[in-house]
């Protein structure tokens, strides 16, 4: 399919206006990540506590993240689990020493818990089942079973609480049982415990299956995964190409998408948004399709040099980038309109991730055009130069 026919738009010609832009934006994210200190991260990059949730229902999750935000100081962030009723609630925690930040932790947890308590209308004054641990169930236990006629000593009451709280745990339930009847069929537990469980117990929609702490050194060795990640990207694509094309192809391939990886970053600082790992998947896959849109340019290049021997070098490449016009367009465009969608519909979630790719396709594409084209035809006059003053040295 041919948007374009038999174009002849003179891009090498009006390459500075892009360049001028390019220097100019990257320039700027330089200035904005030096006066900011570097770039914003994410929760997954600064460090935090990562709380998992489990619903009985599919959760209200713009509804919850709002709650949070309101109830707890602080960075939050609210994912949802594909295929599941289960958010992923991230906690940004500031304490530095291990003391401060358990107990933040702990904060953090029973915060947590309070506003989605508060939310889905669990009975106060009653121990929540779904959210309650062996030594707090035994506390909460111990009196009301004594008023009702239940003897237990407290290490019957704690094998009791253990046991309940297994069978609450163990799949299918894995956190969430359907009523306090279910709870007759646990070991130990006697039909004359169960009108004080009843009595005590309230069941909640949700339930914290799992609280984790992201530590500043796991987040510091994940900043440098990330990073070499991209490097040994780059250097991967420039050793295909050195050996696909010629090493001047490569290199003009690299610095454009390098170009690529800064200018995004910058924007990123520029408009104050932070870099988690999702925008890191992001950035890889930019660099995968900007590669692929400059070998298509340089394929296209590398056989109109055979059909056209005579033509001067400059002259076969703006052929080139008019050749390959209509399917530019057409592959760009179609992307960008789907990041787009992601970016205006996907949600507080997906924000960083589809802005990562409608940014880079935007300087993706057009840096094929009027970056790494330039590139190459500045590398090789650069070498014919040199042969040619070796030539005359000798």
């Amino acid at each position: 399919m041919h948007i374009f026919k038999d174009t002849n738009y003179d891009f090498l010609g009006k390459k500075w206006p892009f360049i001028i832009l390019s220097l100019v934006l990257t320039v700027a994210g330089m200035v904005s990540l030096v006066v900011k200190g570097g770039p914003e991260y994410g929760l997954d990059f600064r460090g935090g506590a990562l709380i998992d949730v489990r619903f009985s229902s599919r959760p209200p999750v713009d509804e919850i993240r709002k709650a949070l935000g309101q109830a707890i100081r602080g960075e939050i962030t609210v994912q949802e689990v594909a295929g599941a009723n289960d958010l992923q609630i991230g906690v940004e925690l500031k304490e530095g020493t291990p003391e401060a930040r358990a107990l933040a932790l702990q904060a953090a947890r029973g915060q947590v818990i309070q506003t989605l308590a508060t939310m889905f209308s669990a009975t106060a004054g009653k121990t929540d089942f779904h959210n309650v641990g062996q030594d707090a169930l035994v506390e909460s236990l111990r009196e009301p079973m004594a008023r009702g006629g239940v003897s237990l000593t407290d290490t019957q009451l704690a094998e009791v609480a253990k046991a309940m709280l297994e069978f609450r745990n163990t799949p299918p339930r894995s956190g969430l049982i359907g009523g306090l009847d279910d709870l007759a069929g646990v070991p130990g537990v006697t039909p004359a415990m169960m009108p004080v469980l009843k009595q005590e117990l309230v069941l909640a929609k949700f339930s914290i299956r799992n609280v984790e702490v992201v530590s500043p050194k796991v987040t510091g060795e994940l900043r440098n995964q990330a990073l070499l990640a991209t490097l040994y990207a780059l250097a991967a694509m420039l050793i295909y190409i050195a050996f696909r094309f010629e090493w001047t192809y490569g290199l003009a391939a690299v610095i454009a998408v390098f170009h690529d990886t800064v200018m995004t970053v910058g924007l990123f600082s520029l408009f104050n948004k932070p870099i988690d790992l999702t925008v890191v998947a992001a950035l890889l896959t930019l660099v995968g399709y900007s590669m692929n849109d400059t070998i298509v340019v340089f394929d296209r290049i590398r056989e109109n040099q055979k059909l056209l021997r005579r033509e001067a070098y400059d002259k076969i490449v703006n052929l080139s980038l008019n050749q390959t016009l209509s399917r530019t367009t057409l592959t760009a465009g179609l992307t960008f309109l789907t990041c787009l969608a992601l970016y205006l519909f996907g949600g507080p979630v997906l924000h960083g991730f589809a802005f990562a790719l409608v940014a880079g396709i935007i300087v993706g594409t057009y840096s094929s055009i009027f970056i790494a084209a330039p590139i190459v035809i500045y590398l090789r006059e650069y070498m014919e130069s040199r042969k040619k003053a070796v030539v005359a040295a000798k």
